[in-house]
């Protein structure tokens, strides 16, 4: 299963690494330059935010139509939409109509990004229900290597297609669709569901050593090695409709959209911040390089953080992210101001680590709260979180970059307030991360019942 899971995220990772058309596309008109008719870099940069956006809409719409049709039929679905994105950017790109780009990679294809993401996150909490959080960060660390394939691969394209008169983006668009679509079908022809009630052996032997009738998980914040005295029973059945009344669903949410928001402002600004931070001593290869080991500790973070998260507890795992995330940015600028490369690197490593981490553990922070019944619905509602954030974050930093420039603040002094504002975000995720609590009796599903309502008396 996780091979199956993998092929689909490693395919809709590609979009962390769209940046690598924007050039290109500002250059369809003048091919070696920017001419007049070209698309302005402004206007190409609003592609990869507006799937992101409909990443969101899409992963809370669909949510339950994911969940009754299964993990097959949705997986066709996002490879459908997410291959066939390509092919209307293309014809967008053959036209030269910017908006037909918008439809096709931002809103088609950010739909199979949004189905693609939430789909495989139940069905792999299912097969592994003693390592949910290993699982997901199996997964979602596949959507983070995305751009390790989807950049190379890119690149590689569109030298091959380009000519003196065109820069191959739309024959490059065209093959990408085709191969995606490909690509994730293994995992539309692997995937399946393991059958009702169904354990691992060695789980199933455990809960006979110790006793237990059903499977156990940590409550919230509680770590799995604790004894069954310590431990509660499954989180009971929360029905989709009825979690986003809850205050811990909007609690997960802000956390989310903080750590979001704080993680994409750093590795938005990364590259500029690093040369600006030390004019002379880091070239633009070298902030490549940079760029290109926050994008490995971002992949490593989602498996390492979230497999630690089934030892420790998911919320004092959120607590680890929030607390040594927000000293680390509020340390950033005294790197810079000591010129010491090496922790400044190794710091900015660390929190994009953990903004990774955030991602991959929120499935289960759910499941534990909300039990296996509607989890990958319910994670599809708080996606909206990534996609306020994800606009929220650049539009923050940036614009206040530019503020303080525009009046007289020096570069490195700019980029010092960010780094506090990012560490002011963090603190307040982990306040927020503090006040949840396991949910009410009252808002459990009452199984077995066709017209059954929730102990609350709201109908499920």
């Amino acid at each position: 299963m996780p091979p199956a899971a993998l092929a689909i995220h490693l395919a809709i990772g590609q979009a962390y690494a769209f940046s690598v058309f924007n050039l290109p596309l500002s250059r369809l008109v003048g091919i070696t330059d920017s001419a007049a008719g070209d698309w302005k870099l402004t206007a190409i940069g609003w592609i990869f935010p507006v799937a992101i956006v409909f990443l969101g809409l899409s992963a809370y719409t669909l949510g339950c139509w994911v969940e009754d049709v299964g993990p097959r039929k949705a997986m066709f679905a996002s490879a459908a939409c997410f291959g066939g994105g390509f092919l209307i950017a293309a014809l967008g790109v053959a036209l030269h109509q910017i908006w037909i780009v918008y439809l096709g990679y931002g809103v088609v294809g950010g739909i199979g990004l949004g189905i693609g993401y939430i789909s495989p996150i139940a069905t792999l909490i299912k097969w592994f229900p003693d390592r949910p959080g290993m699982a997901t960060g199996l997964a979602i660390t596949g959507f983070g290597a995305g751009a390790i394939i989807g950049a190379p691969l890119a690149v590689g394209l569109m030298d091959h297609f380009s000519t003196a008169t065109g820069t191959g983006v739309a024959a490059t668009f065209v093959a990408m669709g085709f191969i995606y679509f490909a690509f994730m079908l293994f995992g539309v022809f692997t995937v399946r569901l393991p059958a009702p009630g169904w354990t691992p052996n060695s789980y199933t032997s455990r809960l006979t050593r110790t006793g237990s009738t059903v499977p156990s998980v940590p409550r919230v914040g509680t770590p799995a090695g604790r004894s069954n005295a310590e431990r509660r029973p499954v989180a009971k059945d929360v029905h989709v409709d009825i979690a986003i009344r809850t205050p811990q669903f909007w609690l997960l949410w802000a956390a989310l959209c903080l750590n979001v928001t704080a993680g994409i402002g750093l590795l938005g600004q990364a590259s500029p911040m690093i040369q600006e931070m030390f004019p002379g001593a880091i070239s633009a290869s070298a902030a490549a390089g940079f760029v290109a080991l926050l994008s490995l500790a971002n992949m490593l973070g989602r498996y390492i953080w979230s497999s630690a998260s089934d030892g420790l507890g998911r919320q004092r795992v959120y607590a680890v992210y929030f607390a040594l995330g927000a000293v680390l940015c509020a340390a950033v600028p005294s790197t810079g101001r000591a010129g010491s490369v090496v922790l400044f690197v190794a710091f900015c490593a660390v929190i994009v680590s953990m903004y990774g981490g955030g991602f991959a553990t929120i499935p289960t922070y759910l499941r534990d709260l909300f039990g296996d019944m509607h989890v990958g619905a319910i994670h599809g509602r708080l996606l909206t979180a990534w996609s306020v954030g994800a606009v929220a974050g650049p539009v923050l930093v940036n614009y206040i970059r530019e503020y303080q420039m525009a009046h007289g603040v020096t570069k490195v002094d700019a980029y010092s307030t960010t780094m506090y504002i990012t560490a002011a975000l963090l603190a307040g995720g982990f306040a927020v991360n503090r006040r949840v609590r396991s949910i009410d009796p009252r808002y459990h599903h009452q199984h077995g019942d066709a017209h059954a309502t929730t102990s609350a008396g709201v109908p499920a």
